[in-house]
């Protein structure tokens, strides 16, 4: 069995470099006879001589200088492999991936961002803007580290963490009827005119679930506008072609600036948005620093309206407990 080591390679280049095993010994801080023993142990292991000694000189044999250049490049790689480990340990270097919705990316994870940046500026970050259905892929699939979004499937293979919930309302323009209400009822908007994501939509799916359960007087079935993205959707509102209802955190994005938001109410309804993660699949600490100073954000922010952080219901994700600083 070849029991060839670290120490054997890094004792064979040093005697090489100095041509002397006292030399060798006081540069690697350990005694001749221990040197000469490490030297003998790879010379039995290899069944070569590697040196010539003599009494004033230690040369190499033909054969140690054929194998010095590969012993320099396996130490390097070795070096360099250990260092990039550290580096990484440490957040001097590394790649964070992140799948979130829309709302979060815009909304709530700048700051985040911000801060993170300031922090580990060598660190790569890459966020991927997806509906509820693909923040789950990028997660299954190892595209990411944890996505932020709403629970679509509870697929097996994932984690889902509650971290933050929010209120649906009706988003409309200012010169909407309901505009100056506090709050609206579910059969005041029954007979309007709705605009409203794709049927592919997670907040759409959600939203569609959640009022078949309550048994809220609205349907969807003939909705005669649907649209794909928040763009098109405050475009068409702002012109007075119609009302929607979207979670309180998605009408905060800029899209919806110039609207109104008015919770619903009677009953209220809210989504819950989950730190997504693959069980079984550690996040790495570059990862892990991220991943906590999102969630000490959204336990400590001032948070758009009608949004709050589950702080009662957050489980603990990282290997130390998330407590806001």
């Amino acid at each position: 069995m070849n029991n060839i080591s670290y120490r054997h390679l890094t004792a064979f280049i040093e005697v090489a470099r100095h041509g002397s095993f006292t030399h060798a010994a006081e540069h690697l801080h350990v005694t001749q006879s221990t040197l000469t023993a490490t030297i003998k142990q790879l010379e039995v292991q290899v069944a070569l001589q590697l040196f010539d000694r003599t009494t004033r000189r230690v040369n190499l044999t033909r054969e140690g200088e054929r194998f010095y250049p590969v012993a320099e490049r396996l130490i390097s790689d070795f070096d360099t492999a250990i260092n990039d480990l550290r580096a990484s340990a440490q957040q001097q270097r590394g790649q964070v991936g992140i799948a979130a919705s829309p709302s979060v990316l815009n909304s709530l994870l700048p700051a985040v961002i911000q801060s993170y940046r300031a922090a580990f500026p060598n660190i790569g970050l890459s966020l991927k803007e997806e509906g509820a259905s693909g923040i789950e892929d990028s997660v299954i699939n190892n595209l990411v580290d944890f996505g932020i979004g709403g629970n679509r499937s509870a697929h097996p293979e994932l984690l889902y963490q509650p971290i933050l919930q929010d209120q649906y309302g009706v988003v409309m323009n200012s010169h909407d009827p309901l505009a100056n209400s506090d709050t609206i009822r579910w059969d005041e908007i029954s007979s309007r005119s709705l605009i409203l994501l794709s049927a592919e939509n997670g907040i759409r799916i959600q939203l569609e679930k959640s009022i078949k359960e309550q048994h809220l007087p609205l349907s969807f079935d003939n909705v005669m506008i649907e649209v794909s993205t928040p763009a098109t959707l405050a475009a068409l509102i702002q012109k007075g072609i119609g009302i929607s209802i979207l979670p309180a955190l998605a009408a905060s994005t800029e899209a919806f600036h110039l609207m109104q938001f008015c919770p619903l109410t009677q009953p209220v309804l809210k989504r819950e948005l989950c730190l997504i993660t693959r069980k079984g699949r550690s996040i790495g600490p570059a990862g892990q620093e991220l991943l906590k100073r999102a969630i000490q954000y959204f336990q400590g922010a001032d948070l758009p309206a009608y949004v709050e952080a589950l702080q009662n219901t957050l489980k603990r994700p990282l290997k130390s407990p998330l407590k806001k600083q």
